[in-house]
């Protein structure tokens, strides 16, 4: 789990490395092309590489719960100690979330689309669900979740015929506007962007919130909360007391069980698979590739027991939360430093177009060497 974690972590502060500027130095090479766009969000439908960190973070999270729930038992914690703590470790992310997201900014940003902001919404109910004395109910919950989720877009206005898109920040001919059901997920003219429309608009703003331009929601918390439930039932799978390689057999049918439905629902014309609202079809596909790279990780390391290799991965990973407030606190101040005391020479040692992918690798060095001295120091950020 920690060495899966500080995969998808180093992806996301790996943004610094900014792939897209090498693209546009040299457009015919389809290297540089394809490793900026798995750097980078698609536009609405489909997933990159970089689309998956944010279901893994909180796929982990699900899978991570069994043995917290576990560990607060052995230490004779009651059930309402326990509820508390998961209520205090939901504020704490949600304001951790608005924080970061306020840092750079002349007032509080109170959005809830962001990763800590979304796991935070939902993770009381992952607590309450993982807590439940029977297993499937967290079944039942994530039915409820996909199908309620689903039927709720479904029975939301599609908008009409000759809507001015341009109002919500969309082009009018973009090409990601779809018919039929699945007209009802289009971007920033669906329930989760009318909902958002009343609620942001409750609290403090220079200016009336009309759309998000990524099309990011604050329900999306909700299917989110079907990819915690996801990770919930791997989690169980690993303290079954099941052999390893039935483990991994389970990690592998459930993987692909995911990814089919989720592709199946997209070419149906059912659901689109849109991470940008957390689309059910998009539960199931990002949580199809989630228990695939789990039972990678569970393979390589736990079943083959080659561990080594994974060493500078479970060093980020046991201090996610770390990493998490070092990429959004103090990149720029590295970047800042780095310029002010050695000049952009070293830098541009290969040019002008490698500058900002040196500069991104020593930033990323020392975010590294921030997070091994905490780590040989047993200092650990914990929520």
């Amino acid at each position: 789990m920690d060495a899966y974690r500080g995969f998808v972590m180093t992806l996301m502060a790996a943004e610094i490395l900014q792939f897209d500027h090498l693209h546009e130095a040299f457009p015919d090479s389809s290297f540089w092309a394809f490793l900026a766009h798995h750097q980078s969000h698609v536009a609405w439908a489909g997933c990159s590489l970089h689309d998956l960190i944010q279901p893994s973070f909180s796929f982990l999270v699900g899978v991570a719960l069994p043995y917290s729930i576990a560990s607060r038992v052995k230490q004779g914690q009651s059930f309402p100690v326990q509820l508390w703590h998961a209520f205090r470790r939901s504020l704490i992310l949600i304001l951790l979330g608005i924080f970061l997201r306020s840092t750079h900014s002349e007032q509080t940003r109170f959005t809830f689309e962001d990763t800590l902001t979304q796991i935070g919404l939902g993770y009381p109910f992952l607590f309450l669900i993982g807590s439940a004395p029977k297993p499937r109910t967290a079944w039942i919950a994530l039915g409820v979740v996909l199908i309620g989720y689903w039927l709720a877009f479904i029975m939301y206005p599609a908008s009409v015929a000759g809507f001015d898109y341009s109002t919500v920040g969309v082009a009018t001919d973009w090409p990601e506007h779809y018919t039929g059901l699945m007209a009802h997920f289009n971007k920033n003219s669906n329930l989760a962007w009318a909902f958002d429309t009343w609620f942001l608009n409750l609290f403090p703003r220079e200016n009336p919130f009309l759309f998000n331009g990524g099309g990011y929601a604050t329900l999306s918390f909700i299917p989110t909360l079907g990819t915690m439930l996801l990770g919930l039932q791997a989690g169980r799978w690993l303290r079954s007391g099941m052999t390893q390689r039935e483990i991994l057999k389970y990690f592998l049918i459930a993987g692909a069980t995911g990814l089919i439905s989720g592709v199946l629902l997209h070419v149906t014309g059912i659901c689109p698979i849109v991470k940008r609202i957390w689309t059910p079809a998009w539960v199931l596909f990002s949580g199809g590739w989630c228990f695939w790279l789990l039972a990678f990780f569970y393979g390589v390391i736990d079943v083959a027991g080659r561990r080594g290799w994974a060493f500078p991965l479970v060093v980020v990973g046991m201090n996610s939360i770390a990493i998490y407030c070092l990429v959004h606190l103090i990149d720029k101040f590295i970047i800042t430093s780095l310029y002010t005391h050695l000049g952009h020479g070293p830098f541009l040692v290969f040019g002008t177009a490698y500058e900002q992918l040196l500069l991104g690798f020593v930033t990323l060095a020392i975010f590294y060497l921030i997070l091994w001295w905490m780590y040989r120091r047993n200092l650990f950020i914990r929520i």
